[in-house]
């Protein structure tokens, strides 16, 4: 028994010089994920002021626009028209007229020269009953994607808004296009527009202008090493520690939580962590995330040392003791 009380002192003792060498940190892993391809550039801001549409003086009348012209004094020649798809009206005695493009004043008057060459002393007034022609496309993460009416020159942030908004509110968007014709597109920082109200980015739009959120989120947040379900996970804005450990099942019996370290490649920082000051509420502790972080639980010595007690009972001591006789 005294030679087995003897290996027993030894087996301890290398076990606890084992734990002695937790201090030394463990090496992170290799990064095994794919780097996300480079977004979309920004437009500069030059391109950005010549994008920016000017505002209106008056509503051109357009395609599919209700219009009523009103003659006075000739109620058999007040009409109620939708603009045609090539601009065109068809009214009583005057016939066939192209107001596309027009404004009120200027629809009136040609209308008026038409029908003072059959009637004298004419008035003529027109009134857009519905704005159809002056319409804005969105699509993308918006709640309500498709076309939208207005019946002045709305601005970037009222067509979003009139679409009810982005799809989700913890997005992680990043970009818009207004896209205008066939061959001009700006591209549009949306987070600085949104979230830290850089009101330069709020461009007037034109008539057929379409918007474009992209689903293009941002690099996710990586929790590796000793968590119940490592890997990649989608960034929030407000994202912490503590919610990004949630998102991966907690903490394994085998992390070292005393020793967590969150690694910042996009400024190569390295923070190192504690659990306890996490759950103690540790002002300061509980820090932000940033998409692309990687939060790293290392693997604890001491759980090695719990694992043999768990498999080697006493009498498998003993055992091990006759095998060295």
């Amino acid at each position: 028994m005294r030679r087995v009380s003897g290996i027993l002192r030894l087996g301890l003792g290398i076990l606890l010089l084992l734990a002695g060498c937790e201090s030394a940190p463990e090496p992170l892993p290799p990064v095994v994920f794919k780097p996300l391809p480079p977004p979309t550039p920004f437009s500069k801001s030059e391109a950005l002021q010549q994008f920016d549409a000017a505002p209106l003086e008056a509503y051109r009348i357009g395609e599919g626009d209700g219009v009523t012209f009103q003659v006075w004094d000739h109620p058999e020649l007040t009409v109620t028209q939708a603009v045609g798809p090539d601009g065109v009206v068809t009214l009583p005695v005057a016939g066939p007229m192209r107001v596309s493009g027009m404004s009120r004043e200027e629809a009136a008057k040609a209308v008026r020269a038409e029908l003072l060459k059959f009637f004298d002393g004419i008035t003529v007034t027109v009134r857009v009953d519905q704005y159809t022609s002056n319409r804005i496309i969105i699509l993308g993460k918006v709640k309500n994607p498709g076309v939208q009416r207005f019946d002045a020159q709305p601005t970037l942030l009222e067509a979003i808004s009139r679409a009810g908004g982005l799809a989700d509110e913890n997005h992680t968007y990043t970009h818009c296009a207004v896209v205008r014709g066939r061959d001009r597109v700006a591209w549009l920082d949306l987070k600085s527009l949104l979230d830290a109200g850089n009101f330069s980015l709020n461009l007037r739009l034109k008539p057929n202008d379409l918007i474009l959120i992209p689903e293009w989120a941002e690099a996710p947040v990586y929790v590796l090493g000793q968590v119940q379900k490592p890997g990649p996970y989608k960034w929030v804005r407000g994202m912490t520690v503590v919610d990004a450990l949630a998102l991966a099942g907690g903490l394994t019996r085998d992390a070292a939580g005393f020793r967590l370290a969150l690694v910042r490649p996009s400024s190569a920082e390295k923070i190192v962590l504690g659990q306890s000051d996490l759950v103690d509420g540790v002002p300061g502790a509980n820090v932000a995330v940033e998409p692309g972080d990687i939060l790293f639980a290392p693997n604890n010595v001491l759980s090695e040392i719990g694992y043999l007690f768990e498999k080697l009972n006493p009498f498998g001591w003993v055992f091990l003791a006759q095998t060295l006789k």
